[in-house]
C-alpha cells in the first residue's frame, strides 16, 4: 500500500461512517498534499510543515513507508460494518441521488466519479440542491447553468455521468427551479426539505403536485424523518401515502429507498404501501461525500427484506432502458 492509497481509504472510510467531515476533509487534503511526492520528500521530516499534513496524516504516511498498515486505517476497517451482501445490491447498476461541494457536498465532481467507478457503477446522476436551499449552498439558476457547462465529459469506458438536481418542492408544490433548465437535466429528484411537520391534508396535495410535474422522475426520502446520527432525530411528515404512492405510479415515478442510515426512508410499512400501489423504485444513497456511494448496501438490504422485485427498480436497469424512462412521455 501506498501512503497516497491509505489516506485516501482512511477518507472513504470516515465517509461512509459519517464521521465528522472535517475529519475525511483533512485525509483527503494530506492525500491531496502528498500527490507526486516521491518516497524521499515522504520520508523527509520537513513533510510535518508541509501544508495539509497534521500529526494523524504524517502517522499514517510513515507507517505506510514501514510496510505496515498504518493503526488509524487499521481501526476503521474493524469498526466499518454493514449488512451483508444481497443480490439485489449485487444487481444495482447505478445511483440517481448524489452531491458534490458545488452544493452541500464534501468533495469535487472528479472524486464522486472516481469513487462511483471503484464500485462498479454503469452510472451516477449529479443531484446538487436548488436555490432556495440555502443552508445547503444551492444552485442559482446561474450556478446550474454554470454547472452543465463545466461538468466533465464522463461518458464511455462503461460508466456515464448523468446530470441532475435535487430540487426543493415547495410548501404548494411546485418546483424550485426554472423549468427550462429542469428541461435540460437528466434526472429531477424532488424532495421536500421544509414545512415538514405540515397538517396531513396540504402535505398529500404538496406531494401529490411535486410527482404531477412532468419534470420528476424521483420521489426523495419522502416522509423526511430522521432515526438517527448527529443531526438528532425528526418524526415523519403525515400525509396520505396511498393518494402520494397512486400519483407516482400514474406518472411513472419512482419513490426513492434513501440508503442513508440516518434516514431509512420511506419507513417499511410505507414501501409496502407503495408496492401495492405499483411504483417503481430507485435506490439511492443521497451521498454527500465519495465513501457515501457505497451506502448503497443499506438501501438495497431494506428494500430486499421488503420484498422489492428487482425489475422495479430503475437503479437496476442498464443505461438505455434507464435513458428511455427518463425521457418518457409526461
Amino acid at each position: 500500500m501506498e501512503p497516497l492509497q491509505a489516506l485516501t481509504e482512511i477518507a472513504y472510510l470516515l465517509e461512509r461512517e459519517r464521521s465528522s467531515r472535517y475529519k475525511s476533509k483533512a485525509f483527503r487534503a494530506a492525500a491531496d498534499a502528498i500527490a507526486g511526492l516521491d518516497d524521499a520528500a515522504l520520508r523527509d521530516p520537513a513533510l510535518r510543515r508541509r501544508k495539509g499534513i497534521g500529526d494523524s496524516t504524517f502517522a499514517v504516511i510513515q507507517q505506510t513507508l514501514a510496510g505496515q498498515v498504518p493503526d488509524y486505517l487499521a481501526d476503521l476497517r474493524a469498526k466499518t460494518g454493514g449488512p451483508g451482501p444481497s443480490r439485489l445490491r449485487a444487481a444495482l447498476r447505478g445511483d440517481l441521488h448524489s452531491h458534490s461541494e458545488w452544493s452541500d457536498g464534501l468533495t469535487p465532481i472528479e472524486a464522486m466519479v472516481a469513487a462511483a467507478r471503484s464500485l462498479g457503477h454503469e452510472y451516477l446522476a449529479l443531484t446538487d440542491h436548488s436555490p432556495r436551499l440555502r443552508v445547503a449552498n444551492g444552485l442559482s439558476p446561474e450556478r446550474l447553468r454554470a454547472q452543465l457547462e463545466a461538468l466533465p465529459p464522463f461518458s464511455g469506458d462503461g460508466f456515464t455521468l448523468l446530470s441532475g438536481i435535487e430540487v426543493d418542492i415547495l410548501e404548494d408544490g411546485a418546483l424550485d427551479q426554472e423549468p427550462p433548465l429542469l428541461d435540460e437535466l437528466d434526472v429531477v429528484v424532488a424532495s421536500a426539505h421544509s414545512q415538514l411537520r405540515m397538517d396531513a391534508a396540504p402535505m398529500t396535495r404538496r406531494l401529490v403536485a411535486a410527482v404531477s410535474n412532468p419534470h420528476v422522475d424521483v420521489l426523495g426520502h419522502v416522509t423526511g424523518r430522521l432515526v438517527e446520527g448527529s443531526r438528532g432525530t425528526r418524526p415523519p411528515s403525515q400525509f396520505d401515502a396511498a393518494a402520494v404512492f397512486a400519483a407516482c405510479a400514474e406518472h411513472g415515478v419512482a419513490v426513492e429507498i434513501n440508503s442513508r442510515p440516518e434516514r431509512q426512508d420511506p419507513p417499511d410499512e410505507l414501501i409496502g404501501v407503495a408496492l401495492e400501489a405499483g411504483c417503481l423504485f430507485s435506490i439511492d444513497s443521497d451521498a454527500h461525500a465519495p465513501g457515501q456511494l457505497s451506502l448503497l448496501d443499506y438501501g438495497a438490504e431494506r428494500a430486499e427484506r421488503a420484498g422489492v422485485p428487482a425489475e422495479r427498480v430503475v437503479t437496476t436497469w442498464p443505461l438505455e432502458r434507464l435513458r428511455a424512462w427518463l425521457t418518457r412521455e409526461r
